[in-house]
């Protein structure tokens, strides 16, 4: 049986990465993408160095050498952008996997700061992070959530806008409005639509750095290929190599 691998990039706090390769439970083989002399006499892992380490993570998974990829401390904005140009794809759509301090484990998206902000994005969101979530085993209600209740209309235009962003994605997908009741959404939904990508953003980063939650990574879902986005705030990765790792054992 060919051995798979999982690279993931390192840019600063290197320490971290290795922790959580060391913590994670990946039967796939594991590989450092880093700049010259980052891991230079550490022999615990397997790494490959390039000047620019980003650009050479994003070519291995494209050009077969790696069956996923996590961004670790990778810079978001180079790396991505390499993403993006190397997949043929104008804009990346991301759905983080996230469990609350409970353990309930949910798909929220949009959770990058320029996602999710039409109808039109919102609606592929739906679609490609419901068939995440089915390979998953999360097989709860889609959520759509909104700037207000809805007899919050009229009290400011941008709540009347999200309201009717919201109801006319639920209208499109057969998913159903939970209005702002995130709290009653994540009692019966495995995906979750923010309003848009800032609300999201602050979602994710309440639930995991504020409120005692966990974040697996973020699966890029509009590419072919396996590709988990993280944050350089996260204190551990292990939960993003599981996830490329699980992923990799349902790939279609």
């Amino acid at each position: 049986m060919t051995q798979t691998w999982i690279g993931i990039g390192i840019d600063e706090e290197h320490e971290k990465v290795l922790r959580s390769i060391s913590r994670s439970r990946c039967a796939s083989r594991i590989i450092c993408y880093c700049r010259p002399g980052t891991l230079s006499g550490i022999d615990q892992v397997k790494y490959r160095e390039d000047p620019a380490p980003g650009n050479a993570l994003v070519g291995d998974l494209y050009r077969g050498k790696l069956a996923a990829a996590v961004r670790g401390t990778l810079p978001s904005n180079s790396t991505l952008s390499t993403l993006k140009k190397t997949a043929g794809v104008d804009h990346l759509e991301r759905a983080a996997l996230l469990e609350t301090a409970t353990g309930i484990r949910f798909l929220l998206a949009p959770v990058g700061v320029d996602e999710g902000w039409t109808v039109d994005e919102k609606v592929l969101l739906v679609s490609h992070a419901k068939r995440l979530a089915g390979r998953m085993g999360l097989l709860g209600e889609v959520a759509i959530l909104s700037g207000g209740r809805l007899g919050d209309a009229g009290r400011h235009p941008r709540v009347d806008e999200s309201l009717a962003q919201a109801e006319k994605v639920a209208s499109l997908t057969g998913a159903r409005h939970f209005q702002i009741l995130i709290e009653d959404a994540i009692k019966v939904s495995s995906v979750l639509i923010a309003p848009d990508g800032i609300s999201g953003n602050l979602i994710f980063r309440t639930l995991t750095f504020l409120g005692s939650g966990q974040g697996h990574g973020a699966p890029v879902l509009n590419i072919d290929r396996i590709f988990i986005d993280t944050s350089r705030a996260n204190a551990d990765y292990a939960n993003a190599l599981n996830l490329a790792d699980t992923l990799l054992g349902k790939s279609d």
